[in-house]
């Protein structure tokens, strides 16, 4: 079991305040943006803790243990009734209507009816129109477009900022192993930068993993 951080930015916290999401977190997403970075490093059994940077603070939002790992499509469709931008799996084809005539999307490619070839591994056809969006939260839609992977658990922690002090953020190191783990970058005035938070989803050592636990 290892630990990683991944990073919310103000503008997405704020968004999640304003939605009141502040209930159990349920899912992550990976894609390859920097706002959503990739979570395929990731493993049942691990703990992923997003974080935001609040009042020049560190703040760990959430500690959610990594349950389940499936394709982003699958979860959405699932769980909110609708796929929001996620990649579509192969041997899968979104129809609908577009401006021009019937419009198809699949794994790697779209266009209109007689002027794209299909794939031929299709194999299911889903109907955008005969989708039906389901209840749920604002942090189940991914952060941006083409999230690729999702990650749930049912036993993640509520929502809401816990501050890590300066002196212990110091402290922190993270790398994928031992000898590349590193401390978080500072700016001149000593304030925490959000580009040694943001674009990677960060394994954290052992000794940083146990200060993180210690806030749940």
């Amino acid at each position: 079991m290892d630990g990683y951080i991944t990073f919310w930015s103000k503008e997405y916290v704020k968004e999640l305040e304003k939605h009141n999401d502040n209930g159990k977190i349920c899912v992550l997403y990976g894609s390859q943006h920097q706002r959503m970075p990739s979570v395929s490093a990731l493993k049942t059994g691990d703990i992923i803790y997003p974080v935001a940077i609040r009042d020049r603070t560190l703040c760990v939002m959430a500690r959610m243990p990594v349950e389940k790992i499936e394709p982003a499509f699958d979860y959405l469709i699932r769980e909110t009734g609708e796929y929001h931008s996620a990649l579509i799996p192969e041997g899968i084809l979104i129809r609908s209507q577009g401006v021009f005539g019937e419009f198809n999307m699949f794994s790697g490619g779209s266009g209109y009816s007689g002027k794209v070839r299909i794939p031929d591994n299709i194999h299911t056809v889903i109907d955008e129109n005969s989708l039906v969006p389901k209840p749920h939260r604002f942090h189940q839609e991914p952060i941006t477009c083409c999230a690729k992977l999702a990650v749930s658990s049912e036993n993640g922690s509520l929502i809401f900022p816990r501050p890590i002090p300066l002196e212990t953020v110091a402290a922190l190191k993270f790398g994928k192993t031992k000898s590349t783990q590193k401390s978080l970058r500072f700016d001149k005035n000593g304030n925490l930068t959000s580009i040694s938070l943001s674009g990677f989803v960060r394994k954290m050592s052992d000794e940083t993993f146990e200060i993180f636990e210690k806030l749940f």
